[in-house]
């Protein structure tokens, strides 16, 4: 295990390169189980989510290989060979193997999936898709087992606006009989990136980036490649480290019309932003004004940028409230900023940031993938040298980070963890 110092205070400058979409990868990565020959996705990321669906889809007899953000899936000889733990325990996203193998093999055995603890995220409304299209669904020792004779298509309101939901109901969906609606469906940029896959495929697939889609199955679909959209998370992310530190930056490879939200904020705090086709410029901003920001479904604030947003806010001028609506205890971050010197408490769902105040390097501990996001953030804008634990988080959602902040000029490193500090964590 390692950890990663960070030698505050070192402003920022030149151009610094988004990946592909995180929240896209460990969609269409699944998704190539419903193909008849090879698939061929460009533009991954090399984060450990990926290697670890590289490793499920092996396991279930796919031939995989990713190299240079590229990866070829065959699943030519693919089986529906249960996952009941292991690598599914460690990945969130492990949950779309449900949806994929019941589309291709109409059963599954996948165990409830881990990843980052944000509080209470049922997939109540995965299954009631499931169960719409024909499927039993049932949950033993700790596993869900999936089972069908045959999947027709249906109507399905989601009770709540959901990603998951939406992409895992496509993907059982796209070889069902007939027409499946889903109503009610999450409106993601990653969500059009995963439709654009399976048509591409041979899906027939409409309304992809609206609340109403409609999935006409068909028998047959086929390998073909596909290019995944820049990760908007990311993108934000290096905005708002930007806004913090930066003296001029420039975040390439982006669609800007997926970080409107986050634009608009930033320019509400007195930050200078210019917009290009695949590009965004992210000036030097000396007085910022704090601002509330509620996190909503797309194409509101994401919740995965509350976090980082949350670091920058102790900067600002004057007292912000951050209200995340989606993730009820998307918190954690607070108390490892408290100890780096801000001014904040959490009341319910929101947290309350005084401004502006200067951040200390201290040691601290990443909880989760954006809270490790925010503790970066936050060790760049303070003074002295901050120490993060807990990589194994942010491993899983930017690739490279120590390089691409480096050449940028910030001053970090990773750092074997000594064995004293190991039987820290454990205890």
């Amino acid at each position: 295990m390692e950890k990663l110092k960070i030698v505050g205070g070192r402003p920022l400058k030149g151009t610094i390169k988004v990946d592909g979409a995180k929240n896209s990868a460990v969609a269409l990565v699944p998704a190539t189980i419903l193909a008849e020959s090879p698939v061929t996705i460009e533009g991954l990321p090399d984060i450990s989510d990926i290697h670890m669906l590289k490793g499920l889809l092996e396991e279930i007899g796919g031939e995989v290989t990713f190299k240079d953000g590229e990866m070829q899936v065959d699943p030519t000889n693919m089986i529906a060979m249960p996952l009941p733990n292991g690598r599914v325990k460690k990945l969130r996203a492990s949950y779309y193997l449900m949806g994929a193998m019941l589309g291709k093999f109409k059963k599954a055995v996948i165990g409830l999936p881990g990843g980052c603890h944000l509080g209470p995220r049922p997939i109540d409304q995965h299954i009631k898709g499931f169960e719409a299209l024909g499927a039993e669904v049932t949950n033993e020792q700790g596993a869900i087992y999936l089972r069908a004779k045959e999947l027709r298509g249906a109507r399905i309101y989601l009770d709540v606006v959901s990603v998951g939901a939406t992409i895992n109901i496509m993907l059982a969906a796209v070889k069902a009989k007939g027409q499946t609606v889903i109503e009610n469906a999450a409106k993601e940029p990653e969500i059009i990136d995963v439709a654009t896959l399976l048509n591409n495929m041979g899906a027939k697939i409409k309304g992809a980036g609206t609340d109403i889609i409609r999935i006409d199955g068909v028998e047959h679909l086929n390998g073909c490649r596909h290019t995944i959209i820049p990760d908007r998370i990311e993108a934000g992310t290096f905005m708002i480290l930007a806004a913090a530190v930066g003296g001029g930056l420039v975040i390439d490879n982006v669609i800007p019309l997926h970080l409107e939200s986050l634009t608009a904020k930033l320019r509400e705090m007195n930050i200078p932003i210019e917009m290009a086709d695949d590009k965004i410029f992210v000036g030097k901003a000396d007085r910022l004004k704090a601002v509330d920001i509620k996190t909503l479904v797309y194409p509101g604030f994401p919740t995965d940028l509350q976090q980082p947003f949350t670091s920058l806010l102790t900067k600002a001028e004057g007292s912000a409230v951050v209200t995340d609506t989606i993730y009820s205890a998307r918190f954690k971050h607070v108390d490892e900023l408290r100890r780096m010197n801000a001014n904040m408490k959490v009341e319910g769902r929101s947290a309350v940031v005084n401004g502006p105040v200067q951040l200390h390097g201290a040691k601290v501990k990443a909880s989760d993938l954006r809270a490790g996001a925010a503790l970066v953030i936050a060790g760049l804008m303070a003074e002295g040298i901050t120490e993060i634990t807990g990589l194994e988080h942010i491993d899983r959602g930017y690739s490279r980070l120590v390089e691409k902040l480096s050449d940028i000029g910030a001053e970090l490193w990773r750092e074997k963890l000594s064995e004293e500090e190991l039987e820290q964590i454990k205890s």
